[in-house]
């Protein structure tokens, strides 16, 4: 039996993105579009992060949701510092929304 406390495991690569995208009726240039399936305002942002996050041809997985949003928050700092710009930090609502794409 899964209860809410399970872990569930999380894993984008750029061809997950692909078919995330496919499967919505969407086109990598649909902003508006991306930006209400990836959790509303700046879901768009969130989306290119994952994608450069993700090594071309490699496969990233995290054993829970935080480990994930970890993850994607120490890739946004670090990208964030090299620019030198404040960090972003993914709402609750994006969150919801990457982690139901990215469930395995």
């Amino acid at each position: 039996m899964n209860r809410a406390s399970d872990a569930m495991h999380y894993s984008v690569s750029h061809h997950k993105l692909k078919l995330i995208l496919s499967g919505a009726g969407l086109k990598s240039g649909d902003a508006a579009g991306i930006d209400q399936l990836f959790g509303g305002k700046d879901g768009y942002y969130w989306f290119g992060t994952l994608r450069d996050m993700c090594p071309e041809g490699k496969t990233l997985s995290w054993e829970n949701q935080y480990a994930m949003v970890a993850a994607i928050q120490a890739h946004e700092d670090a990208s964030a510092a090299e620019d030198e710009m404040p960090s972003e930090k993914p709402t609750p609502a994006h969150i919801a929304a990457i982690s139901k794409l990215l469930a395995i």
